[in-house]
């Protein structure tokens, strides 16, 4: 551990090596022998961490991805959310939680760090949090617990270099033999169970398609059936595949061709199973072991594509679907790059942001017909279902295994989405409420309020300073997070006044930043003087953009002043001072 803290010190310190620079391998002088003997002789042995509570409680994370924050039966009766829903009764609904990120990869780095984007390393799709960062799971080792990770991690780019290896890309999660021999440690989790595809995407394989292949020999089938339920990835043009890689791609790539909404995969072998399952597993083992756990229950709907397994694909239908009806002009006081995505004149427009050989996700056209956007509601209603189902069964074996008094249930997903939103229907360089709100329920039945429901601000970055907490290990002055116990057990209806997020997307040419109070919001970016100011108690909509309002220039310095403090509040500072100098 304290390697990893040193190695964080100095994360951004690059040395250049032929083309590509890479990060520098530290030599630290408490290593020597001498200095490890000296330091011992004068301060002693460092002792084990212990508990600070007499009963560690189990903990369990459940995420969806992608999952816009109404779209939970308790917020959208048209939903149904049975599982969430008897979640909620049991626990509070945190009516004002919001994500650091509004994409997946620094989001969920934030959730197993406690840092944001800007200081876990992580800071966009296609990077990926370095290994050296403290995780929750290194500490909850250190407090006894035993830790696992199920389904979607998302902490590596779908591409890697002798540099910046990824586990998570071409060719590596297509090679079987090697996921055979490999479940962790994996960023501090003990255990680690892994898939990467959204749907039928391509990107098929690690743990999930080897589970995939011994479900279908034990049932007599061909272990091969699998392939014609994914996508054939044929050209992956950022694979950097060796002849002797792409035998092992042809070997174990799926086959099949793309789908669109309903999805042949039997509902036994969908990856909501194949998660359920395994938590289970990894849970009902933690048992017997006599440790507390900490399982991470992550599940990738209702991330588009728009795909899910009948009787899903056909539960809900389009005609039934409530489109947003929006005002045709509704983006002409936002940015650029939100007006943009309304035009048909200019094609190619997003390229200007473009850096690495890689664009902004969501900076291109979001025309869609109403009908198209009912379409995709009805399916993405139908993935939540599914989803909710499958929590049930991990909800299910908690209650017969009587560990619901005993263990801390939280569920929230990574960030929002657009189904036809202030015109959206995708994520990427955006910050309204449905890009950064998320559903976020906390439950420990018997120690935690019922029933409840509350507005008090909470971000996904307070997870992991929060659970270690709980856990009764001393939360490191090194994360950013806070600690909102007194939030989640009823004690205060607030911790914070404020919450943060980043949106780093490009190293130079795309970079916003977001503070958001309890009624006022801002946003602004390094790379254009335009920015975004909502009145969300009169405007909960976010219709109307007071940035260039002249009637709302003194609120907008307030706010800027606030995000100002707000920002120089989240720095960490590894260590106390222990001396005057």
């Amino acid at each position: 551990m304290i390697a990893k803290f040193n190695s964080l010190i100095g994360l951004c310190t690059l040395v250049g090596t032929g083309a590509m620079a890479q990060p520098v391998t530290s030599v630290n002088h408490n290593d020597a022998p001498v200095v490890r003997k000296e330091v011992e002789k004068v301060y002693g042995k460092q002792l084990p961490v212990k508990s600070q509570v007499a009963s560690q409680p189990n903990i369990l994370l459940i995420t969806s991805d992608q999952q816009f924050w109404m779209g939970v039966g308790y917020n959208n009766p048209k939903i149904k959310t049975p599982n969430l829903d008897r979640l909620a009764k049991m626990g509070t609904i945190y009516d004002r939680a919001y994500t650091c990120n509004p994409v997946s990869t620094p989001a969920r780095s934030s959730i197993i760090t406690g840092l944001y984007p800007s200081q876990h390393g992580a800071y966009a799709l296609g990077t990926k949090l370095p290994e050296n960062v403290p995780c929750i799971g290194d500490y909850l080792h250190q407090a006894g617990y035993t830790s696992a990770l199920v389904g979607k991690a998302h902490f590596q780019p779908l591409a890697g270099n002798v540099v910046y290896p990824s586990l998570e890309g071409y060719p590596v999660l297509q090679d079987l033999d090697f996921w055979k021999q490999y479940n962790g440690p994996f960023y501090g989790f003990d255990r680690a169970e892994l898939a990467r595809d959204h749907g039928d995407e391509s990107h098929v394989g690690q743990h999930y398609a080897l589970w995939m292949i011994e479900k279908l020999k034990k049932e007599g089938r061909n272990p091969d059936e699998w392939k014609q339920w994914f996508i054939d990835p044929k050209v992956i043009q950022y694979a950097n595949v060796s002849p002797e890689m792409q035998k092992v791609m042809d070997k174990n790539g799926a086959k099949g061709k793309p789908q669109s909404r309903v999805w042949n995969i039997p509902e036994e072998y969908h990856l909501n199973a194949w998660i359920a399952e395994r938590a289970n597993a990894n849970i009902n083992q933690a048992l017997k072991s006599g440790n507390p756990f900490f399982v991470w229950a992550s599940f990738f709907d209702p991330h588009p594509p728009y795909l899910v397994p009948e009787p899903w694909a056909s539960m809900y239908q389009p005609d039934d679907m409530e489109v947003p009806d929006v005002d045709p002009d509704d983006l002409d006081d936002m940015p650029y790059h939100y007006r943009m995505t309304q035009q048909t004149e200019v094609k190619g427009w997003g390229a200007i942001y473009n850096e690495d050989g890689f664009g902004v996700h969501g900076l291109g056209s979001h025309l869609s017909t109403k009908e198209q956007k009912a379409k995709n509601m009805a399916i993405y209603y139908g993935m939540i279902s599914m989803m909710d189902k499958y929590i049930g069964v991990i909800l299910d074996n908690l209650e017969k295994a009587g560990q619901l008094e005993n263990t801390l249930i939280v569920f929230t997903t990574d960030h929002g989405h657009h189904i036809g939103t202030h015109h959206l229907t995708a994520k990427g360089g955006f910050a309204f409420e449905e890009d950064l709100r998320v559903p976020f329920i906390v439950t420990w039945k018997g120690h935690y309020p019922a029933g409840r429901r509350t507005k008090g601000l909470v971000s996904l970055v307070d997870l992991a300073p929060t659970f270690l907490k709980i856990a009764g290990h001393a939360v490191p002055p090194t994360m950013a997070g806070i600690d909102v116990t007194p939030l989640w057990n009823g004690e205060t209806e607030k911790v914070r006044n404020w919450v943060l997020a980043e949106n780093h997307f490009q190293r130079t040419k795309f970079y916003q930043k977001t503070c958001i109070e309890e009624r006022y919001k801002i946003t602004w970016y390094m790379h254009t003087d335009e920015g975004e100011l909502f009145d969300l108690e009169k405007d909960p909509g976010e219709f109307h953009n007071l940035w260039d309002n002249p009637m709302y220039q003194m609120l907008k310095m307030e706010m800027m002043h606030k995000a100002l403090k707000a920002e120089m509040a989240k720095e960490p500072c590894w260590m106390p001072r222990l001396g005057p100098a």
